[in-house]
């Protein structure tokens, strides 16, 4: 049907997608689920459509001290942290109607076969070298440090919590020894700089084989792919380190690296190949297929160098005849309302969240398609969600739609009229039809919708020239009701509850792009009805209020903790120090309670502590907190929570708590309050699982 195209539309070609595996340690927000899981499920609904044998696979990546940390912040092991997250991913992805063949795990027996089996290859090849690295050492938990385990002050903008990997405030990439006044993440203390041995990937050795393969592949590839892997080979490529001192990971299976795992990044991509393993038996004959097999990878920006760099070295490195990337689509940003999409700062709109706002989930798939981020940054606006909705895919498709499939059954008693077909306009439908196939196959998405809005368009102009109302004429109407018939199928792969809809109305069986050229008359229809309603301004701003509130969420990490053994503090008279349990992590805190309360009276309250203050020394003893009390005038009370278990979270009602480290001077600036005996942040209580924090003091008391 199609002309100019020598990929995926000559139908001889497996085509095998994936979508970047997307961490464990969050709920996906808008952003992730455009930048490569919806735009990957476009093109894999089209491609089915289209008549190509197709997989399409994804998964969570669940190891790396993104993990580790994220275990340490809730109280919980790695496996409890991916367990949790894998099931939130998963059910946001199948909200979103995500086709995949198989939604994996990178930590499944199967990745962890597979990651050891390429990394043997690897070293048999003479691709692993043995080298040292200066690492940031904690003397006190006796270990090296990961990346991520180690925050301090930017060198470039003096943001006091960079991490150890990348400056959250500026976006620089670190290393941990960049970093200054580091502190441990694990026990606040400072780390000390040592070397050890580690295994790095030779990709100089490998560099000659990764040119040529980039340079015969590259013209598939999107702009901003083709720059920064060329900005990468034009610095020269350095071994790169694929081992880390962590234990949630793939083990890695040469003597002396026994208590050391695979980087991430080593065995995250291999997942692809893993997953696919477990949705087909025939797997091999996709990855050990290059001739017959066209890979296509959808990923933000952020991982570009690790699918045409490092992903493709592992693969070709091993020698095994490994199916390498095709064609690579990576998108820019999408930002929310004037700022960045932010898991760490909880700005945006969430997964979770979208799937609470009643608005069915075709609605939230359009408007991230229209606005795909394809070759710049594009911005989520409620007021733009809301005009998209009424003046497009209600005010123009599914007016047409609705217009066509009434005037039928009112005038034609719901049967579809035989009658002498239209050329001149089935001509002109299987132009703009061409070039939305053109389009889908060239991964231009969001122009290839715009294409299919003016197709419904072109429909809604056809019947209003005719005027089918004034004189009867049955070929007009089988035009119409055909390209009603075509809209659905094409609109499947952005749409594909509003083309279910479609074909459930004309009583037809769900059709593909192999049937565009077929011809349905003397057929009919049901009952029709509408495919969208009108998202008013109210319901608009509701949700606006409800998930700006959301999207600024109280800074605090607040956990319960209980108080197991009280010392008085070495060099301070007025001082306690406490131990204290939040169930599987311990904590040491330095407290100002000694005046108000005795030894005795302590042990074994249930406090709130807050979690995420920056440990400091005070008086030569290290404080990884601070617990909170009111305070009125001379009196001082600890607030508790007797009936709630320690590690418990504690937040404001309605707000998530953020798990970033703030200062003394940040919490302050807070005004948490006494009202009706409770603790207030504004107008909302502070609130655990099962009950209200308790402190008994007057009203306009100030916690501290």
């Amino acid at each position: 049907m199609t002309e100019g195209n020598e990929d995926i539309l000559q139908k001889k070609k497996k085509v095998l997608i994936t979508s970047a595996l997307p961490y464990v340690n969050n709920v996906p927000h808008l952003g992730n689920i455009i930048g490569c899981v919806l735009s990957a499920d476009v093109f894999a609904r089209f491609c089915r459509s289209y008549g190509c044998e197709t997989i399409f696979i994804c998964g969570t990546d669940e190891h790396g001290t993104t993990t580790e940390v994220k275990a340490i912040e809730e109280g919980i092991t790695p496996k409890e942290v991916c367990d949790k997250y894998f099931i939130i991913h998963k059910e946001v992805y199948e909200w979103f109607n995500c086709s995949f063949d198989k939604f994996g795990r990178s930590s499944s027996k199967t990745n962890y076969e597979i990651s050891i089996d390429i990394f043997k290859k690897l070293d048999q090849n003479g691709y692993i070298l043995e080298d040292e690295l200066e690492q940031m050492y904690d003397s006190k938990a006796k270990k090296f440090l990961a990346d991520r385990f180690v925050e301090g002050t930017c060198p470039k903008c003096s943001f006091e919590s960079a991490r150890g990997d990348q400056c959250d405030n500026c976006g620089s990439l670190l290393d941990p020894t960049d970093l200054k006044n580091p502190v441990s993440k694990l026990t606040g203390e400072k780390p000390v700089i040592k070397k050890e041995k580690h295994l790095f990937v030779d990709l100089p050795k490998l560099s000659t084989d990764l040119k040529k393969w980039i340079n015969s592949e590259k013209k598939n590839w999107s702009k901003n792919a083709v720059s920064m892997t060329e900005s990468w080979l034009k610095t020269g490529l350095k071994p790169r380190c694929i081992t880390r001192d962590l234990k949630w990971g793939v083990p890695v299976p040469k003597k002396g690296y026994e208590h050391k795992v695979f980087y991430s990044w080593f065995d995250a991509p291999i997942a692809y190949i893993s997953i696919t393993k477990e949705a087909t038996k025939n797997w091999q004959k996709w990855w050990h297929n290059p001739n017959e097999v066209q890979l296509y990878q959808f990923m933000g920006k952020d991982n570009i160098p690790f699918h045409t760099i490092m992903f493709p070295s592992f693969l070709i490195g091993a020698k095994d005849n490994y199916t390498l990337l095709h064609q690579i689509s990576s998108t820019e940003y999408l930002n929310y309302e004037d700022s960045q999409f932010s898991k760490s700062r909880g700005v945006g709109v969430f997964g979770n969240q979208v799937m609470e706002t009643g608005i069915p989930a075709d609605i939230w798939r359009y408007y991230l398609l229209i606005n795909r981020p394809e070759t710049a940054d594009t911005e989520f606006r409620w007021d733009d969600f809301q005009a998209r909705n009424n003046n497009e895919l209600l005010a123009n498709f599914g007016n047409f739609v609705n217009r066509i499939l009434t005037f039928l059954d009112k005038n034609y008693d719901g049967i579809i009229p035989k009658a002498k077909r239209d050329e001149k306009f089935v001509l002109e439908c299987k132009k703009k039809l061409n070039k939305i196939a053109n389009l889908l196959s060239e991964i231009s998405l969001r122009e290839g919708l715009q294409e299919v809005m003016l197709l419904s368009r072109l429909g809604n102009q056809y019947f209003q020239e005719k005027k089918p109302w004034e004189t009867k004429n049955d070929t007009v109407m089988l035009e119409c009701v055909n390209l009603v018939r075509k809209l659905a199928i094409v609109i499947e792969a952005y749409l594909p509850e509003t083309s279910q809809t479609i074909f459930s109305l004309l009583k037809l069986k769900k059709q593909t792009w192999e049937n565009l050229d077929d011809d349905v008359q003397n057929h009919k229809i049901a009952k029709p009805k509408m495919l969208f309603r009108k998202l008013e301004d109210e319901e608009i701003q509701k949700l606006k209020e409800k998930y700006e509130g959301k999207t600024q969420p109280f800074p605090l990490d607040l956990r319960i903790a209980e108080i197991t053994d009280v010392k008085l503090h070495p060099n301070a008279d007025k001082l306690y120090l406490l131990t204290l349990s939040l169930g599987k992590e311990k904590r040491q805190i330095v407290s100002g309670l000694r005046p108000y309360y005795e030894m005795s009276d302590l042990k074994g309250k249930r406090i709130v502590l807050v979690h995420n203050l920056k440990p400091a020394k005070l008086k030569g003893e290290i404080s990884q907190g601070m617990l909170l009390a009111g305070e009125n005038k001379n009196k001082v009370v600890v607030l508790e929570a007797p009936e709630a278990n320690p590690g418990d979270r504690v937040n404001p009602e309605g707000l998530e708590c953020l798990s970033k480290e703030v200062n003394i001077e940040e919490f302050v600036k807070l005004g948490l309050k006494v009202k009706d005996k409770k603790a207030w942040f504004k107008n909302r209580k502070l609130v655990f699982k099962t009950g209200e924090v308790s402190v008994d003091l007057p009203n306009g008391s100030k916690i501290s």
